[in-house]
C-alpha cells in the first residue's frame, strides 16, 4: 500500500463544505480558528483574493484554481486587496449548503470554504507533518490523467453540486471534500518545490522508499543502516535529509506511526495492552507502556478508558455550518455563522 493511503487508513479524514461565497469588491472574510481537530480549506473558483499571513509578513495572493489548506487552523483573513471598507455580506441557507453574497461590483470572487476533520489525537500528528499554509493550483498543469487534472474535475463537480440543491447534494459535497484532501496532498508531493514536512520526504525519489517502508512495516525493528540502503544514501546523509526536510529523525517518524496505530488498537477492548505493544513493534509490554506514556502523556490504560467514556463520533457536528441561519438570525450551535461589524463578510466561528 502506498504511504498516503496507509496514512489515511491510520487516521481517517472527513471533509465538509461550509460555504460558497460570491463577493464583489470590496469584501473581507474573517474565519477561525475552528474546532481543535479541523483543518480549514478554501478553493478559488473565480476571481482572486489576498490572504493575510497568519504568522505576519507579506500577504499571499490567491488566484483561480488555487486550493488553500491551513493545517495550523489559525484565525485568518482574506480580502480583495483594495483596502476599502468591505460591503456587508448576507448568508442564505439552502437545503444542502450555505451561500454568502454581497452586492459588490466588478470581478467577483467565487470561493468554496470548508474544513477537514481528523480524529484526535491524529490531528496533532498530521498537523505537525504539514506546513502551516499549503497552496496548490489545480490549473497549473492541466491534463485529463494527471493529479492536477483530477483535481480540476473534482472541483468542477463541487461547483456543479453547489449550483442547485440536488438529491444527495450534501453527501456528495462532503465526499468530494474528503477526496480533495487526498488529491491536494498528492499534488503537493509531486511539485519540484514540495513544502517542508512529510510531503517533501515523500516527493523525494530516494527518500520515498524509506517513508513507504516505515508506514507499511512499522512493527519491524528498522535500523538506520537498513533505511540508508533503501535510499541508496549513507547513514549520515539520510539523517541529515530527514532533519532538513522533516525536522525529525527516521526513528521519530517510526515512533509517531507506531503510536498512531497503537492508539487505534487500544479502542478495541478485546485486545490486551501487551498484544497492542507487540503488534506495533515492542518486545515487552513495559517498553510499550513507557513509549506510549512519553508520546501521548497518558498510559495505554488511561487512553483506553478515555476513549470508552467519550463513546461519540468525533466527526459529528452538533450544528453544522451548512445548517446555519442567515447572518441576522440568533447564533446557535458550535459552528456559528455571523456577519462582521462594519460590513465585514461572514465569520464562521
Amino acid at each position: 500500500m502506498d504511504w498516503l493511503s496507509r496514512l489515511f487508513e491510520m487516521m481517517p479524514v472527513r471533509g465538509r463544505l461550509d460555504l460558497r461565497c460570491s463577493y464583489g469588491a470590496p469584501w473581507r472574510i474573517e474565519q477561525g480558528p475552528g474546532e481543535a481537530n479541523e483543518i480549514p480549506y478554501h478553493a478559488v473558483l473565480a476571481g482572486s483574493a489576498m490572504l493575510e499571513n497568519p504568522a505576519g509578513g507579506r500577504s499571499l495572493p490567491l488566484k483561480i484554481g488555487d486550493i488553500l489548506l491551513l493545517p495550523g487552523n489559525p484565525r485568518h483573513v482574506m480580502h480583495d486587496g483594495s483596502g476599502a471598507a468591505p460591503l456587508k455580506a448576507r448568508n442564505r441557507a439552502s437545503l444542502n449548503f450555505t451561500i454568502s453574497e454581497n452586492p459588490g461590483s466588478g470581478e467577483r470572487l467565487d470561493l468554496l470554504c470548508g474544513h477537514f476533520a481528523i480524529a484526535p489525537p491524529h490531528d496533532r500528528l498530521l498537523r505537525s507533518y504539514l506546513p502551516p499554509i499549503l497552496v496548490v493550483n489545480a490549473g497549473a498543469h492541466p491534463g485529463e490523467r494527471d493529479t492536477a487534472g483530477q483535481l480540476v474535475s473534482l472541483v468542477a463537480l463541487m461547483r456543479g453540486e453547489t449550483a442547485d440543491d440536488q438529491l444527495g447534494g450534501r453527501a456528495m459535497l462532503n465526499a468530494l471534500s474528503t477526496a480533495m484532501f487526498t488529491l491536494v496532498l498528492r499534488l503537493a508531493s509531486e511539485t519540484e518545490d514540495a513544502p517542508r514536512g512529510l510531503l517533501a520526504l515523500a516527493g523525494h525519489p530516494r527518500l520515498a522508499p524509506v517513508v513507504a517502508a516505515l508506514f507499511n512495516e512499522p512493527a519491524r525493528a528498522w535500523t538506520l543502516p537498513e533505511l540508508a540502503r533503501l535510499s541508496n544514501m549513507s547513514r549520515a546523509t539520510l539523517a541529515r535529509q530527514f532533519q532538513e526536510k522533516l525536522g525529525r529523525s527516521p526513528s521519530d517518524l517510526l515512533t509517531d506511526i507506531r503510536m498512531t496505530l497503537a492508539a487505534n488498537e487500544l479502542r478495541k477492548s478485546s485486545i490486551s495492552t501487551g498484544a497492542v505493544g507487540d503488534a506495533v513493534g515492542y518486545q515487552s509490554e513495559a517498553a510499550f507502556q513507557r513509549a506510549f506514556k512519553s508520546h501521548m502523556g497518558v498510559t495505554p490504560a488511561q487512553w483506553r478508558k478515555t476513549q470508552e467514556r467519550s463513546g461519540h463520533d468525533i466527526f459529528a457536528s452538533p450544528a453544522a455550518a451548512a445548517d446555519a441561519k442567515p447572518a441576522e438570525a440568533p447564533e446557535t450551535g458550535a459552528r456559528k455563522q455571523r456577519t462582521a461589524k462594519d460590513g465585514d463578510g461572514p465569520k464562521p466561528a
